[in-house]
Formats: C-alpha cells, structure tokens, sequence
C-alpha cells in the first residue's frame, strides 16, 4: 500500500453529511453518495510542512483521503463532488472488501473563479490486494509528487508513443483527444456494419479512415 512518513498522518474520520449537506446537490445524487460511501477518512496531508519536499507552485496540499465502498463500483460524480468542496488537490484509495483503487483526478484552478478548481478527467488502478497497489513518492516539490502520482495510477493513458516528454498538462489533453476519437471511431464503426446502402458505406469508411490517421498523429 502507499506508505507516506508518519509526519504526512492526518487520520480523521469526515462526516458524509459535510460534502452534500452544505452543497446544492441533487435528490438523486446525494442517494448515491449515502448508499455507495460507507465511511470517509483523511488520512494523510502532503504539502512541504509535513514533508521534506518544496512548496508546489499549482499544488500547495495533496490530501489522501480513503473512501469505504458499500459495492466495488463508485459514481465518480461522488468524486467531483468532494473535489469541489476541498480546495486542494487529492488522492483517492477506494477500499471495498479489503481490496483497493487508486484514484486521482487532473485539477485545474477555474478560470472564470478564484478558489474554484475543475476535475475534468480521473484516472484510476484495478482492484488489487493492499500490497499490490505500489505508488512511489517521487519528487522535490508538491507540484512534482502530485504529477508522480498521476502518471503513475494514469500509466499508459499518459504516455507516448513516441517517447516524447511531454508537461503533464499536455499529456492530458492529448489523452483526452485520443479518448474522444476513440469514442468516434467505436461509433463511426457500428455504424458501417449496420449500414445498408454502398454509397453511405464509403462515406463512412472515408470518415473513419480519417479519425483513424487523426488518432495515429496524436497516440
């Protein structure tokens, strides 16, 4: 499991009631945050007081916060949600039935409001026993941990195939590119297999062979 110096221990039991009593959150999605989430726990705080790394410049906290599932499935609105109400950036262990996931999300500072952060995209490891799931502490700064940390449980999502070094940023967006044509070409393909009339097939197949060299420019 990840172990962190004992000077990063937090160790506090948060009420669930905190992240969608206060918040205008739907009937809907506060049933599903009650009935997948059985017990929160903040159990650790990185950030260069706690530990011998540098302050970050886009990271100035990383909270590991364990969630305790009812089931080995979570709605990641559940995520977003407690993303929006803590202003720092955080590292999700799921545990369900003594196995554990990974989580983490790419956040941003809003542009449009101060204090605000966005998670656009998560990242997440398979189910495996407590010593299977290995996170490494890398890094001199906070910022460099938390990229560490996304990299590694984003695994290949987040790399090249060309072997460029890119900015996490950038590696991001490129994946994000590559889930969407993805997302296309799965659809675009059913589609030429249900389609009847040989004229619309060429079409299709024209488009499809497009968004196919499109994702071999970006993968």
């Amino acid at each position: 499991m990840l172990e962190l110096p004992a000077t990063t221990a937090f160790n506090k039991r948060i009420p669930k009631q905190k992240f969608y009593d206060n918040l205008s959150v739907t009937p809907e999605l506060r049933r599903v945050f009650i009935e997948q989430i059985s017990v929160i726990y903040w159990r650790n705080k990185i950030a260069a007081s706690t530990l011998n790394v540098g302050a970050g410049e886009r990271v100035t906290e990383l909270e590991v916060f364990e969630l305790r599932l009812t089931r080995p499935e979570l709605d990641t609105r559940v995520l977003q949600l407690i993303d929006k109400e803590i202003p720092y950036h955080i590292l999700f262990l799921l545990e369900h039935d003594g196995r554990y996931q990974a989580w983490i999300g790419y956040k941003e500072p809003s542009l449009a409001k101060q204090g605000v952060f966005k998670v656009n995209t998560y990242y997440n490891t398979d189910w495996v026993e407590p010593d299977k799931l290995f996170l490494r502490l890398d890094g001199l700064t906070v910022d460099a941990v938390y990229d560490g940390f996304v990299r590694q449980i984003a695994g290949e999502r987040l790399s090249s195939s060309k072997g460029a070094t890119t900015s996490l940023k950038d590696a991001v967006e490129r994946d994000t590119q590559r889930q969407l044509l993805l997302k296309q070409i799965s659809a675009l393909e059913k589609k030429v297999n249900n389609e009847k009339q040989f004229n619309r097939r060429v079409e299709l197949n024209d488009e499809l062979k497009r968004l196919k060299a499109e994702f071999e420019v970006i993968k």
